[in-house]
């Protein structure tokens, strides 16, 4: 039904245009519209559409239009992309998957499937990602693997975001004020300026404000606000403003907000041709976040593994977590017992209980758990809902023409980042988990390539170094299992690579290509995860036996490939077909619990197979890009999460309890009983318990495993037309259908569309022209879990809308917008803890409906 909707939208889009090309055609016009975008995908500066490769290419006019603000907002355009916002539990980055293939979690551990650069300059890291896309020229976004060309974890595809170049020629500039929902405050402003006939210079600065469309609530002040103070029990109010103390009666329990921004940030840039043949690009920039957390909702708790609900409505004591009735057993009232259950359900996605402070102080000892056993170490993590970073970087670029056909280009760039974050997944007052962590990373890497011109051969061979180091510290607190853990991991990635791309022009409008890389990656890890197992009142930090401490060499040596070729066969038209490899580096878990859970992962290659085509028809008012495409895995990670006995101190015995070791693994698969899960202890079936192999205490665990022979295919078709003039549609269809071992893949939706349709309007009277646009985005049902298809996030379609009055005569825009225009609930993404035994499962809910009202005016 999904499927039939969305190829119904796309084949009523497609008629449109063509319906309106068609009359174009016939009624005349002012000739070619269609904007043409210059990019650098292969090295050498080319026509997007005579690029043999799927690109989705867009100047940053058009991505102010369509409200796409950061690097997070792509993924709304680019056919079978998914690009958001972490989930609170991954600090400040994004999730980025292209065709099916990415990454989740922002940790070190794990290596992007996307490769990004910033004006050539490599970013490893899935942290501090969501740029802000200030003082931007355009974005390209390739899909499929880009071994040949960007080598190093381009292996679904990669974003290279071009900066504009400070002019030679004239000077510029422009300042842009934003104000809208939730107290939104921008600033945008910048200027190009010539220094001399030579030398150049811009300096651009952003500045964004707003507090968070998701509130935090004070529990105890809520509750007598609905009357029913006794569900508060004895719990402290948060904060001086929310409390029902002496007489008080607060307007609101809002004692924070989730999902806000709070940054600033400048690049300056240098453009210097000392001579006809050489050109110099430096820049620099600084950036400064105190954004929230990003918003995150409990959408459902496991009640009876938290104080014993039945089915029934019963409460089977033996069944509570007593770690967690323990914990409520301090805040309850006679006959009002104080339990983790369905009051800490707000009934609204945009409110959340959760305060990420622990509510008991360190070295408590509460009776009957096992946390809080009054160890210094443990308890009293407070943290607020700010997630500070700070990142700058350096970068430089010299080209010189060595002789008319030949150009040597060196690049270089220094980056060096740094967050901290707090977060918690169990939304309640209490914390099952606190996370926080500090990140600290630098890197930094350099390119020199020459490239050659011919009128038969183009080419280009280069060699690329990287280097980094990062750092990790956390504190996962786990008041579930009884564990507080410390983690101090270091990671010294480096890698060295060369390449050669070739086009042949064989015939008149046959071209042939191809290209090599060799790639040499190593990343050597340094990695503690320390339990505490420090007495209680000691002041000294004593590990526990089941403490992990190790170092991991990671290394990666291989060729990549890429073969193709791609025919003109008409003007303005190219058909092309194409094989090509990519890569990912090997990864291992860093989420330990204990001794010997910390294992290499599988490294990721594959083969990709594409035929496409690009087209410009009716005198350039219609373009249409379609690719179909064919993914073949030699090698891919999978992994299990299960169950395994927990070990004692001593990291050798096993410690006996209420749960029973069994053989289990993905459903349907080879695996299927190749690792261990736990189940209740059931004396009639188990027997007598043993302590070995009944009897037992169980402790999540992730298993790791690899596959073959697993493929991916899809299409994707992007088109652009002018029917007439001043009228522009845009539209993208993208499908992809993954390999899964259980029949369910997860965290991508199977189809992706979008459309976008404006027209500017001359309003002479008001000297200037009113253009208003809508655009639409859809995506398909999402799987999250192979297991539970209740947690599926639905098919969704949502709308933006905007109306743009530009003024001829002084220059200046006045934009009014408001995106999510229906005011859709739905979530960006989930995680579903319940398959690692945890009790809640959490998602982060998209923004409801916001407006803004942005004034720009250039000098």
């Amino acid at each position: 039904m999904v499927r039939n909707a969305a190829l119904a939208s796309s084949v009523s889009i497609v008629a449109l245009v063509l319906s309106g090309a068609a009359v174009a055609q016939t009624g005349g016009g002012t000739g070619p519209v269609i904007d043409e975008v210059v990019v650098t995908a292969t090295k050498i500066a080319t026509n997007v559409q005579d690029v043999p490769i799927a690109i989705t290419a867009v100047t940053s006019d058009t991505l102010e239009k369509m409200q796409v603000k950061t690097t997070a907002d792509l993924g709304n355009i680019v056919p079978n992309a998914s690009f958001r916002k972490s989930e609170g539990i991954y600090g400040a980055g994004i999730s980025a998957t292209l065709r099916g293939i990415g990454q989740t979690d922002t940790q070190f551990s794990g290596e992007p499937a996307v490769a990004m650069y910033i004006d050539d300059v490599y970013y490893p890291f899935m942290f501090g990602s969501n740029f802000d896309l200030l003082d931007l020229d355009h974005v390209e976004v390739l899909r499929g693997p880009q071994g040949t060309l960007f080598g190093r974890n381009a292996i679904s595809g990669a974003i290279n975001m071009v900066s504009k170049t400070p002019s030679l020629t004239e000077s510029s500039g422009y300042a842009e004020v934003t104000v809208g929902s939730y107290d939104r405050r921008d600033f945008r402003a910048g200027f190009s300026l010539p220094l001399t006939s030579t030398l150049a210079a811009s300096v651009s600065a952003v500045s964004t404000q707003r507090h968070g469309y998701m509130k935090m609530l004070d529990f105890s002040c809520q509750m007598y606000k609905n009357g029913t103070p006794e569900l508060a029990g004895t719990f402290p109010f948060q904060s001086a403003s929310t409390t029902f103390a002496a007489g008080r009666k607060p307007d609101d329990c809002v004692i924070g907000h989730l999902g806000g921004q709070d940054h600033r940030g400048v690049r300056g840039a240098l453009h210097w041709e000392p001579a006809p043949n050489i050109r110099v690009d430096i820049s620099g920039d600084y950036t400064e976040q105190h954004d929230e957390n990003a918003a995150e909702k409990v959408f459902e708790t496991d009640y009876a593994s938290t104080y014993g609900l039945q089915p029934d409505g019963t409460v089977d004591k033996s069944k509570a977590n007593p770690n967690f009735t323990s914990m409520a057993d301090q805040f309850s009232i006679p006959g009002t017992p104080f339990r983790w259950d369905e009051r800490f359900e707000t009934g609204n996605i945009y409110t959340t209980y959760d305060n990420y402070c622990d509510p008991f102080p360190a070295g408590t000892v509460l009776p009957n758990n096992s946390y809080y056993n009054g160890s210094l170490y443990r308890g009293g993590l407070c943290w607020g809902n700010e997630v500070p970073l700070t990142s700058w970087g350096l970068q430089g670029k010299v080209a010189v023409g060595l002789t008319d056909h030949i150009e040597a280009t060196a690049i270089g760039g220094y980056r060096k980042m740094s967050t901290l974050f707090g977060a918690a997944w169990d939304g309640t007052i209490f914390n099952d988990s606190v996370i926080y962590h500090e990140d600290q990373t630098w890197n930094w890497n350099g390119e020199f390539r020459l490239t050659g011109q011919y009128d038969s051969i183009d080419w280009v061979g280069g060699i690329f170094y990287y280097k980094g180091d990062a750092q990790e510290t956390g504190q996962p607190q786990n008041t579930r299992n009884g564990t507080q853990q410390f983690h101090n991991v270091h990671y010294f990635p480096e890698a060295k690579a060369a390449y050669l791309n070739v086009t042949w022009r064989a015939m008149e409008r046959l071209s042939l290509n191809g290209g090599i890389r060799r790639s040499d990656d190593d990343k050597f890890v340094d990695y503690e995860a320390l339990f505490d197992g420090s007495a209680p009142g000691s002041t000294t930090f004593t590990p526990a036996g089941t403490s992990t401490a190790f170092t991991l060499p990671i290394k990666n040596k291989r060729w990549d490939w890429k073969l193709g070729a791609d025919y003109e066969f008409a003007d303005n038209a190219m058909a092309y077909a194409s094989a090509a490899t990519g890569y990912r580096l090997p990864t291992f878990n860093t989420r330990v619990f204990q001794k010997g859970q910390a294992v290499q992962n599988s490294e990721e290659a594959l083969v990709n197979y594409e035929v496409g085509m690009k087209a410009d028809f009716l005198n350039r008012r219609l373009r249409v890009n379609a690719a179909v495409f064919l993914t073949r895995f030699s090698k891919r990670p999978a992994s299990y999460g299960g169950q395994e006995p927990r070990l004692a101190p001593d990291g050798v015995s096993i410690l006996p309890g209420d749960q029973t070791l069994i053989p289990e693994g993905p459903d349907n698969s080879a695996y299927s009983e190749a690792f261990t899960n736990c189940r209740d202890y059931d004396p009639a079936i188990d027997g007598a318990p043993n302590g070995t192999t009944v009897g037992i205490q169980c402790i999540s665990r992730t298993f790791p495993y690899a596959v073959s022979g697993s493929k991916i295919k899809g299409l994707e078709v992007e088109l652009t037309a002018e029917p007439i003039d001043g009228l522009t549609i845009n539209g993208s269809l993208g499908y992809t259908k993954r390999p899964s071992d259980t029949g369910r893949p997860i965290g991508f939706p199977d189809w992706t569309a979008s459309g976008g349709i404006q027209y500017l309007i001359e309003a002479d009277a008001l000297n200037g022209t009113i253009t208003p646009r809508l655009d639409w985005f859809f995506n398909s049902n999402i799987a999250y879990s192979t297991d539970y298809p209740q947690y599926d996030e639905g098919s969704r379609s949502t709308f933006n809308g905007r109306i743009t009055y530009a003024n001829l005569d002084y220059d200046f825009d006045v934009a009014f917008g408001v995106t999510n225009l229906f005011d859709k609930q739905y979530y960006l993404q989930k995680t579903i803890f319940t398959v690692i035994g945890a009790p809640a499962n959490i998602g982060q809910p998209a923004p409801p409906r916001e407006w803004y009202l942005t004034v720009k005016k250039r000098f």
